[in-house]
């Protein structure tokens, strides 16, 4: 199903700044020269990565790096208004009216040192929001060259539904993963398929290197056997699995390991077996596949 413009394998910038790795200029730099060598060309942002920095160190970056626009993909996500001493907020909150839409756009584009994004997400979806205003500020976007595709993050079908009434949803970027695939049971992934919507995930190797217990050991010996089996590192099989879904996942990795990020796309040359896919599946729920 996939046949977007970004790569098959996406970069999370969340840890890139202060979130994570505090990486400087030239880190970042060579970070994304990294993921250019090994053809991952899209990078995924949102306003409030980084307290609200990253964006903006990440496009520092970018500028001195002399790297060529159309050679990459910017995304971003905007809509989450934390509490910050950036921001006169009382509470976390959602705000997506027409003028904060647009008014977080612009500032992203001077934070990424760009003219454009190739996509702008919603961030999380909010109980208070109007779809008529949604609607104006991507229609204006986009008018203005200002972002050139529109999709949304977290939302459930309903909520996609209910935008999709007033302007066209081309991506959604869920929580997926060997380990979180409900996406894959309540209808989430059908949809997006019938309706033509690519979903990007992320946190897609789940809390397999996150949480020690028995289904974290049971999956990493699985893999471990398939790693042999493919040639592949042991996190790219759980890559692999994510990919071999019709739906055409594209997942959002955010490691800033140079060898890490050199092994990702191999993911993409695997073609996982059914039933080596079916018995992952089946270790990670505990129970044989309905």
């Amino acid at each position: 199903m996939n046949k977007s413009k970004f790569s098959k394998i996406i970069a999370g910038t969340m840890t890139w700044g202060v979130w994570g790795e505090n990486c400087n200029g030239k880190q970042m730099i060579e970070l994304m020269n990294c993921c250019l060598e090994n053809y991952i060309t899209s990078f995924d942002h949102a306003d409030i990565y980084g307290d609200y920095t990253t964006e903006s160190a990440f496009g520092d970056a970018f500028k001195e790096s002399k790297i060529e626009r159309s050679k990459i993909q910017l995304i971003s996500k905007c809509g989450i208004q934390l509490e910050s001493e950036k921001r006169k907020n009382s509470i976390k909150h959602y705000d997506y009216s027409t003028s904060y839409i647009i008014n977080s756009v612009e500032q992203t584009l001077r934070n990424l040192r760009t003219e454009y994004l190739d996509l702008l997400l919603l961030h999380r979806p909010s109980p208070l929001m109007k779809v008529d205003e949604i609607a104006e500020a991507v229609e204006k976007l986009k008018r203005d060259g200002k972002i050139l595709d529109f999709g949304v993050s977290n939302f459930t079908p309903q909520q996609t539904d209910l935008i999709e009434t007033k302007t066209k949803i081309n991506f959604n970027q869920i929580e997926f993963s060997i380990t979180d695939y409900e996406a894959m049971l309540n209808g989430s992934l059908d949809h997006m398929q019938i309706n033509t919507i690519t979903p990007m995930c992320w946190s897609p190797l789940g809390t397999v290197f996150k949480e020690d217990n028995e289904k974290s050991h049971q999956l990493k010996k699985i893999a471990a056997s398939y790693s042999l089996k493919y040639d592949v590192p042991i996190d790219v099989i759980f890559l692999a699995w994510i990919l071999k879904h019709p739906s055409g996942i594209l997942p959002v990795c955010g490691t800033t390991n140079h060898s890490r990020l050199t092994d990702l796309m191999k993911a993409t040359t695997v073609n996982m077996e059914l039933q080596d896919w079916f018995e992952l599946w089946s270790v990670s729920s505990g129970i044989p596949a309905p």
